[in-house]
């Protein structure tokens, strides 16, 4: 049907997709797709009402082999948002779960609901351009309005090619997540990756624990995609609970993304299972740039190396290009490669604004170490913090007050200081609320772990940080944060 995806071309008995009580094997989901994508043709554009459902994955699937860009809607987007969002992309149609109670503001564009049966006689879908629009996936909007990123058919089957490669992801495999697919990280990676491979996709609809081991455990999942938070409740939960355990134990591949896993939890989840979870780096624009290996030592904010394809370079504030492999030497982290987005929807000045000589500038800053390894060090716009004289990434910070065991949660900023320019404040949620540690015991374990500069000049107690659906701390919302 797709060069997409392979398996629909011929399609089996072969289990693909499962969201809690709604199965589809491959032939099922052709004809499902296939009837739906027939009903899309003529669209320049389709809104998929992305809840965490089989509908979802099939309206997805069906834009797709329809050659229509298709834009996830997060259901939970304010009224604002979601005005801007529609206003911007167009969409011709919103296609939806037929119990989907869809917002006023999507009340003026035609919906279609999106059944899991369809007709035997689908005829095949007609070939694509590569070059042609696949998705467009907003931003956040941290820094103003959420953009629109134009991403091809080609960066998504290179981003996930180039995936398979690293983790030696084939057919066989079977991935358990629960993440939204409103986002790239679950629904290009955790849906579109799997049905890529030929494999199967069993999302848990919504996150637990019990699903997790159920689902790793007897129900044969090989791999596990997550996200910080996640892998956090699950070592929470690991020390009574032999059966998840043995899942994580019996899983090929565990991997966390979205957000740099704590290595308290890499070793309590290492240390009960035998199993290093791996880390890989992507953003909304550029999909996958590194991912770590299956086997290696887990190190705090080390993404692994660059994936088959992509280019990757580090580069100063004046524009030079940095060659140190020192693991010190801090720069942003640029990329060029097939798996880069086409622009932002309707925002030429910000395209060219994002792009260095045919380089994307990610706005992340990073270190490498000496065998290439990215190790990422925080945002420019929020995390570079400049003290003292030296550029200080809050990421490595942020790390080191989370090996501290009074620490549950922890979040790094600067603020203005006459003396040094900017201070380090430590944002910390304590383990014990009413036991925290003392401000100078942190500030003396950071110093000891990194160097007597990277202290925290100032510590603030929380109850929680602030974070968004895929976990992320979201600095600015911290008390008093610039």
């Amino acid at each position: 049907m797709s060069a997409l995806f392979p398996a629909l071309a011929d399609p089996s008995d072969r289990p693909a997709l499962r969201v809690g009580s709604d199965t589809l094997t491959y032939a099922e989901l052709a004809r499902a797709a296939g009837s739906l994508a027939g009903r899309l043709a003529g669209a320049d554009r389709v809104a998929v009402w992305a809840t965490p459902t089989a509908r979802t994955a099939v309206a997805v699937i069906a834009a797709l082999l329809a050659g229509v860009p298709a834009v996830p809607l997060n259901p939970r987007t304010g009224e604002r948002e979601l005005a801007h969002i529609l206003g911007d992309s167009a969409p011709g149609l919103v296609l939806a779960g037929p119990e989907d109670e869809l917002p006023g503001g999507l009340a003026a564009i035609p919906r279609v609901d999106v059944e899991l049966t369809g007709p035997d006689d689908t005829p095949p879908a007609a070939p694509v351009d590569p070059e042609a629009t696949a998705l467009v996936v907003y931003t956040s909007g941290t820094t103003g309005p959420p953009k629109g990123v134009l991403l091809s058919r080609r960066a998504v089957a290179a981003s996930l090619d180039a995936l398979a490669e690293a983790w030696s992801w084939t057919a066989d495999d079977v991935l358990v997540h629960a993440l939204p697919l409103f986002h790239v990280h679950g629904l290009v990676l955790g849906i579109l990756g799997p049905l890529r491979r030929g494999g199967e996709v069993r999302h848990l609809g919504g996150f637990s624990v019990d699903g997790v081991a159920r689902e790793l455990g007897a129900g044969g999942g090989t791999m596990l995609f997550g996200v910080p938070t996640m892998y956090h409740r699950i070592a929470d939960a690991l020390d009574a609970d032999d059966r998840l355990a043995d899942a994580l134990a019996g899983a090929r591949l565990l991997v966390s993304g979205s957000a740099a896993l704590p290595v308290h939890d890499h070793e309590r989840i290492a240390a009960a299972t035998g199993r290093t979870v791996v880390e890989r780096y992507g953003m909304t624009e550029t999909l996958m740039n590194t991912g770590v290996r299956p086997g290696g030592r887990p190190r705090p904010g080390t993404v692994g190396t660059p994936l088959a394809g992509v280019e990757l370079r580090l580069v100063e504030e004046d524009g030079s290009v940095l060659e140190e492999l020192d693991g010190e030497t801090v720069g942003e982290v640029q990329v060029r490669g097939p798996n880069l987005f086409s622009g932002y929807l309707n925002r030429p000045e910000a395209t060219a604004a994002a792009f260095d000589d045919g380089w994307f500038r990610t706005g992340d800053m990073a270190v490498r170490e000496a065998d290439g390894s990215v190790r990422l060090v925080g945002r420019k716009a929020t995390d570079l913090i400049k003290s003292g004289g030296y550029k200080i990434g809050a990421g490595e910070i942020e790390n080191a007050l989370l090996d501290h065991p009074g620490v549950r949660e922890a979040a790094v900023t600067g603020e203005p200081d006459p003396d040094l320019g900017e201070r380090i404040v430590a944002w910390v949620v304590p383990q014990d609320g009413e036991k925290p540690p003392a401000e100078a015991d942190l500030a003396d374990h950071v110093a000891g772990l990194l160097a007597p500069h990277k202290r925290p000049r100032v510590v603030r107690y929380l109850d929680a940080l602030p974070r968004n659906d895929m976990g992320k701390v979201l600095k600015k919302a911290l008390p008093g944060a610039r």
